[in-house]
């Protein structure tokens, strides 16, 4: 029986994978803000469900998850990242990161160390990030990773994208020898919902996920073919179903800068 954490698994792709896990008789935790949603989470998914209420853009929180998670769990199968939420302005977190980039990139960042000790002992288990792998729009600015000058929305999404396909470019060169695969999976766009936007984007992409996103049930297959049957290596990049090249230049060795720049959270 699998044993998983979902972060941002009380919406979206994060609770569609959860209720999929959940059905497949695995023991799944989901990690939210939200405590009605939690609640109804554990209303639907019995003895098997738990829910961990945490506020995941501060470093302390990602911390007293893990331990959470290590009380219930002797081994893990699964972490799965989906936590993300838009910023229309700019939020420093209690630890000095951009809001943007403390959830895409250091929660999952502090989450996959703290947790690989579980992961080690599990059957088959695999680190996934949901985001915008193969994606190549955005830069990580070195001088200013807070984005202190000339912040936008989506300039921020883009930043912490490149930033979380360099976590699994570092994760997997500094477990070398080690049985976690890191998955980078980009879904496409996806209808799971729009209530952390502002408007009027939030009216535009809802309009928009009318017509042109997949449902969160169609984007989560992929997903799911690729946990239950990873493959061989330690970090493995997915555009759907399509493989992404891990010799793309948003893959490179530039991950051990930001894993040197970040590693005092852990």
């Amino acid at each position: 029986m699998k044993n998983l954490v979902v972060a941002g698994g009380t919406a979206g792709m994060g609770l569609g994978l959860a209720r999929h896990y959940l059905r497949e008789g695995a023991h799944v935790t989901v990690i939210g803000r939200d405590a009605e949603k939690g609640r109804r989470f554990l209303g639907e998914a019995g003895e098997r469900g738990a829910f961990i209420q945490a506020d995941l853009t501060v470093v302390a929180e990602n911390k007293r998850v893990i331990e959470e998670v290590k009380a219930r769990h002797a081994s893990l199968d699964g972490l799965v990242n989906t936590a993300m939420r838009h910023f229309s302005r700019r939020v420093e977190t209690v630890d000095g990161f951009e809001g943007t980039f403390s959830l895409y990139y250091v929660s999952r960042f502090v989450l996959a160390y703290g947790l690989t000790e579980l992961l080690e002992k599990g059957t088959d288990p695999v680190i996934v990030n949901v985001g915008g792998v193969g994606v190549t729009k955005g830069r990580i600015p070195w001088d200013d990773l807070s984005l202190k000058q000339g912040y936008s929305g989506i300039k921020a999404v883009l930043q912490a994208g490149r930033a979380t396909d360099l976590l699994g470019v570092a994760y997997a060169a500094n477990h070398v020898g080690g049985r976690t695969r890191y998955l980078l999976h980009h879904p496409g766009f996806t209808d799971s919902g729009s209530d952390s936007l502002a408007q009027p984007v939030k009216t535009i992409v809802k309009v928009l996920a009318r017509f042109f996103a997949q449902p969160v049930e169609k984007s989560i297959q992929p997903i799911i073919e690729l946990m239950d049957t990873p493959g061989a290596g330690g970090l493995l990049a997915y555009d759907r179903r399509d493989p992404v090249d891990l010799s793309l230049s948003t893959l490179d060795p530039a991950a051990r800068r930001l894993y040197e720049l970040t590693e005092h959270v852990l």
